[in-house]
């Protein structure tokens, strides 16, 4: 699979998110081979945990299903530019690629409602890091933007 194909099955995961009553997020996990190894939704209301995240929901899973420090050469695919604190877990995790769809960016100017958000991009973010994460998005920006009805 490809970046485009890769970042629609975090469409279908985010729209997975929000058929549960979750904001529309979703992410995918693609070992060094190319296979997909898990997907993750976002469960920030079903589980009353603000930091439920699909990105942060995918890193915790597969630490702990392949173990800390096993995550380097995989790329977490995903719905939407992370936010700042799922950057940082993509950092912590090791994880070596990162790519999304709708930016940040867009993002905000779509928004109808929700909690306030930080403005870092998740590029700020990595770059102040000691080790390199690639970052490829935005990707298919339009169909990731179609999840929020824009």
């Amino acid at each position: 699979m490809n970046d485009d194909d890769l970042t629609r099955r975090a469409f279908a995961a985010a729209k997975r998110a929000a058929d549960h009553g979750n904001p529309p997020f979703g992410s995918v996990l693609v070992d060094p081979t190319g296979a997909i190894v898990m997907e993750a939704e976002n469960t920030v209301v079903t589980e009353s945990d603000c930091t439920g995240h699909a990105e942060s929901n995918l890193v915790r899973e597969a630490s702990r299903k392949l173990g800390v420090g096993a995550l380097e050469g995989y790329t977490l695919v995903t719905s939407c530019e992370p936010c700042a604190m799922c950057a940082t877990a993509v950092f912590w995790s090791g994880i070596s690629r990162l790519v999304y769809g709708l930016s940040h960016e867009r993002l905000i100017g779509i928004r109808k409602a929700g909690p306030p958000m930080l403005n870092l991009s998740c590029r700020e973010v990595l770059a102040r890091g000691e080790r390199e994460v690639t970052v490829t998005g935005p990707l298919l920006e339009d169909e990731g933007a179609a999840l929020f009805g824009r």
